[in-house]
């Protein structure tokens, strides 16, 4: 069990809290490779009956039939979804609309009771590293919030205007006081949720030799020469042989954040660490 929550994080949980009234839609942002792992289990708590839009970011790292899979669910579980890439998509484009469709119901309420349309009031929520701040450049428009490929980056809240549709109110992301699932923690620290400090990275590598062998084997074919020998060979050797292949002789350290830095960079390939079936 790993256990961390820093002091901010217990803050920013109080602080999105006391906001929720001011706010109509929660827009709630998972890594598109982990669309359960990567979700807070205190947010169902925080958020209460809000409607909401999941995001799936970083869909251009991720299984795109697991993607639509976990589109599915999550609509079937009456959430509005949409999958992206912050950086590249027409984010605003399907943001809008996702939230439109999830204020519907609200909109025609209002209607009849004579109150005119506003700009929807959104939150924007979710664990550290999953893209929030990338996204919110870009429905602004301009950098306006810092970004970083490593998590807790984001430390106050602030609101942010998406021309007269939406304002949004940024938070810090928000991890969980302890993982009680070390396979959820495992995912997390692979794909850069949780600072490399707190696990080891050989550990993390060795985790992740073993995921690709089972579902993603072509991506060690296609980056590391794999032969069907390598991929037989346990992964302590398989993570020997990489560090051999890369010319770092027997610094398997070095072979270790090679590979995961490789995986986060998208060199391997889109991969998803979650799959629904395991949910069902």
């Amino acid at each position: 069990m790993i256990q961390w929550f820093p002091g901010h994080m217990n803050k920013a949980k109080r602080e999105v809290s006391e906001k929720l009234k001011f706010i109509d839609i929660v827009f709630e942002l998972v890594d598109a490779r982990l669309p359960f792992s990567s979700r807070n289990p205190l947010l169902k708590q925080i958020i209460q009956n809000k409607p909401q839009v999941m995001i799936l970011n970083k869909a251009d790292l991720a299984d795109s039939k697991e993607t639509q899979k976990w589109l599915n669910y999550y609509q079937a579980q009456g959430i509005t979804a949409v999958a992206l890439n912050a950086k590249t998509d027409s984010a605003k484009k399907k943001i809008l609309a996702a939230a439109e469709d999830a204020l519907k119901a609200k909109r025609e309420r209002d209607a009849k009771r004579g109150i005119k349309p506003r700009a929807i009031r959104a939150m924007v929520i979710g664990i550290p590293n999953v893209g929030k701040s990338t996204l919110l450049n870009r429905l602004v428009g301009k950098k306006i919030a810092q970004t970083g490929n490593k998590p807790g980056v984001t430390k106050g809240q602030q609101w942010l205007k998406v021309g007269n549709q939406l304002e949004l109110l940024d938070t810090p992301g928000i991890l969980w006081p302890k993982f009680e699932d070390a396979e959820v923690a495992k995912k997390l620290a692979v794909t850069g949720a949780i600072k490399d400090q707190l696990l080891h990275l050989d550990d993390l590598a060795l985790y992740t030799l073993e995921f690709l062998t089972a579902f993603y084997p072509q991506a060690l074919v296609e980056r590391y020469g794999f032969t069907a020998t390598e991929l037989q060979l346990p992964s302590v050797e398989q993570l020997l042989f990489i560090t051999a292949k890369r010319g770092f002789k027997d610094d398997y350290l070095r072979g270790a954040e090679l590979l995961l830095n490789e995986l986060r960079n998208g060199k391997l390939g889109a991969l998803t660490f979650d799959h629904v079936e395991d949910l069902v």
